[in-house]
């Protein structure tokens, strides 16, 4: 019997130099088909139209709760606090930033929060022995007791040097808690940035913006916002930040020009672009998240939750925190290639003491879900 492959000889192929493939038995000796040839590099996809190209990841952030279940829970942390003189304040903590979490989803899968009230409750207890009381008894030594004014101006300098350093470890120490009692599919966030490296750029910082008259402010933003965002983890993969103070400077500069012609409403526009450069330039591995919000759905919101709150006297604070949750995650996308099978545990210890001296100052920051 003749080989049915003879018939072609004397013709090129291009698979002339490949082996013959194997016969199957079954049928009679009929050869099974050449196996594919390799997918073309990703330069060459737009060349060949019969090559459909890749589908861009994009991922989104949902919130599926509501003003009316946050309601009831506010409810009931106020009356709670009031009964309690203000000692359930950190439980109704707990209990908001859980209700928050477990109500965010991506990827099909909610967030969740492990914070305990009574971490909240030793951590602020920690942050005025070790922080507030020195801070008072400088401060009663400057203004009350009769001493030689020289150590009442050095007992002032102390207070302002102290607070001036308290804010960024309150900043730092917030945001190490709160990352560390987060977790997504069972890993943990952590923060790992040092406290110290935050106190330089917080101090330098301030007083460069004060001497140059708030102008160094832009760059003074986006450091901070660097630290914050490029120290965070997510089990073993890190968030990055690509951006420089200066693409932020000239915006502010015209926003600052503008401010008496258009009654401030420019700084609406001016805290959308920010938005939108600070989270295009920031980094999940090989993904890159990326910011759609304007001026005028900010301007909406923004407008929107001060009219509730001062309407209903506070009482609409509920559904003013999930109008700014749901508007966040409307135009936030996280787009690009993201292996999440390959981010393992790694979870880092962290002290409530931070959490509660941010408690104290007022101080946190942002880089939050909630």
């Amino acid at each position: 019997m003749a080989d049915p492959d003879s018939s072609a000889a004397g013709r090129p192929s291009p698979f002339a130099r490949k082996p013959p493939p194997p016969r199957d038995a079954a049928s009679g000796g009929t050869a099974s088909p050449p196996p594919l040839p390799p997918l073309p590099s990703s330069g060459s996809y737009r060349t060949d139209p019969s090559i459909v190209a890749p589908r861009r990841e994009s991922r989104r952030l949902f919130f599926h709760g509501s003003g009316g279940s946050l309601f009831g829970i506010f409810i009931v942390n106020t009356l709670l606090t009031l009964v309690t003189l203000g000692l359930y304040y950190f439980w109704a903590k707990v209990r908001v930033r859980t209700y928050v979490l477990s109500q965010s989803e991506i990827e099909g899968d909610r967030f969740a929060y492990h914070g305990t009230g009574r971490e909240l409750l030793l951590g602020f207890l920690k942050a005025i022995v070790f922080f507030a009381v020195p801070i008072v008894v400088l401060s009663f030594v400057r203004d009350v007791l009769d001493v030689w004014v020289g150590l009442k101006v050095l007992a002032g300098l102390l207070v302002y040097l102290l607070v001036v350093v308290f804010i960024p470890v309150a900043t730092v120490g917030a945001r190490r808690y709160r990352l560390s009692r987060s977790s997504w599919r069972g890993i943990r966030f952590s923060f790992r940035g040092r406290a110290r490296d935050f106190v330089r750029i917080f101090v330098v910082g301030s007083a460069v913006s004060s001497v140059t008259f708030g102008l160094y402010y832009p760059f003074f933003d986006v450091q901070r916002y660097a630290f914050m965002a490029g120290q965070a983890w997510f089990g073993t993969r890190q968030f990055g930040f690509t951006g420089a103070g200066r693409d932020l400077f000239g915006p502010f500069l015209l926003a600052l020009l503008l401010t008496p012609f258009t009654l401030g409403l420019v700084w609406f526009w001016y805290l959308a672009r920010r938005r939108r450069y600070l989270w295009d330039h920031t980094t999940f591995g090989a993904a890159r998240f990326r910011c759609a919000v304007t001026a005028a759905p900010l301007f909406r919101l923004l407008a929107g939750n001060l009219l509730l709150l001062v309407l209903t006297l506070g009482l609409g604070w509920p559904w003013a925190k999930v109008r700014t949750i749901r508007f966040a995650f409307r135009y936030l996308t996280l787009e690009g290639p993201l292996d999440l099978t390959a981010i393992q545990q790694d979870a880092r210890a962290a002290s409530a003491t931070g959490e509660g001296l941010a408690g104290l100052l007022d101080a946190g920051g942002g880089f939050d879900l909630g």
